[in-house]
């Protein structure tokens, strides 16, 4: 799971990133310039505290999410083309979080003169869109030639031509692709086809201290948060983070809000594998299958899947240990179609 932070220049993009992730990469770059700040963040999780507890295992792993601050996306940079190097990082995320400038200051001065969030959302939402829409429009143009010159199969000329032309509608009538529904055939023909609006996107809007959030009416989730005091507290050691915390009324930092917030966008979920040897958190799509679910353990133990002993994560830790809960009916197996659900703990049998 991968996110990507974007934002116009001095609109706190680094400074969210050094909040999620306990960093310290410099907050000030030029504007314009390709910079990108990476980090992978363990996703706190108490009921991975109390199932090592329960196990005492030689390893506890926590699921991971990974940032990655990405600078150089500005406004009117679709116009002349966002830069390959740019695009290939953008494309490489799963979903992307854009900080809005929503603080006033005398210091740091707007790229457009003046603060004003919902049209720097508009701004940036504008330029990932135009980004799509010429890629989209290259497409067609190249399909139309293929036709022309009668070298390429009819069929998935048609085929491909349709799902274009019905991107290109949506684009041309200002509206973002993650909004559109597409068939498992669509998908796998887009899934090589970098197009940024088919993202999941979460807006940011960076308060100063005591600000209130802006109102806005947007097309995808956002929150309010003030960056640069979350930064400030992350950076500080547990006991001085909390008096901090209690002084200024905060009661959860934007690390575990916005891994929540990550989870929802993303929609995924976690199940847990447990042992004397290990307990390790996993992530993986909601409406995944126990097959699916084993695969992000393993290739091969989707592959080899024969079933799997599954029993909810509260009833595991209401009644005390396994055995009690293979005692009270709680312990099932299930087949490779079962829905794996928020907290399964999950032991896979295979014949590989």
């Amino acid at each position: 799971m991968k996110l990507g932070i974007i934002g116009l220049p001095q609109s706190g993009k680094t400074t969210l990133f050094n909040a999620l992730t306990r960093g310290n990469a410099p907050t000030s770059a030029s504007a314009g310039r390709m910079e990108v700040h990476q980090a992978v963040v363990e996703v706190p999780d108490p009921r991975v505290d109390a199932l090592s507890k329960m196990f005492n295992p030689r390893k506890t792993v926590y699921a991971k999410v990974a940032y990655a601050d990405i600078a150089g996306l500005e406004g009117g940079s679709a116009k002349s083309g966002i830069s390959g190097q740019l695009l290939n990082h953008l494309n490489q995320m799963d979903a992307l979080i854009l900080v809005v400038r929503a603080f006033e200051s005398d210091l740091v001065m707007h790229p457009n003169g003046s603060v004003n969030p919902i049209r720097d959302v508009e701004t940036m939402t504008s330029e990932l869109l135009l980004n799509d829409l010429i890629a989209v429009e290259r497409k067609l143009d190249r399909l139309t030639d293929e036709r022309k010159k009668g070298g390429t199969d009819k069929t998935v000329n048609a085929r491909q031509t349709e799902l274009f032309e019905k991107l290109h509608k949506a684009l041309s009538d200002n509206k973002p692709l993650r909004g559109l529904e597409f068939t498992h055939e669509e998908e796998k023909e887009l899934s090589s086809f970098g197009l940024l609006t088919r993202k999941r996107l979460l807006s940011v809007f960076n308060l100063g201290e005591g600000q209130p959030a802006p109102e806005a009416k947007l097309d995808h989730p956002s929150v309010a948060l003030m960056c640069k005091l979350e930064m400030e507290i992350a950076q500080l050691s547990a006991e001085d983070a909390e008096v901090f915390m209690q002084e200024y009324g905060i009661k959860e930092l934007s690390l575990n809000r916005m891994i929540n917030l990550s989870y929802e966008l993303l929609q995924e979920l976690t199940f847990f594998t447990v042992g004397e040897d290990e307990v390790r958190a996993w992530v993986t799509h909601r409406g995944a299958t126990a097959q699916e679910a084993a695969g992000e353990i393993h290739t091969d133990l989707s592959r080899g899947f024969v079933r799997a002993e599954v029993v909810a994560y509260e009833d595991l830790v209401s009644l005390g240990s396994m055995h009690e809960a293979k005692a009270k009916g709680k312990f099932r197996l299930e087949g490779k179609e079962y829905i794996v659900k928020e907290g399964d703990i999950v032991h896979v049998r295979s014949s590989i």
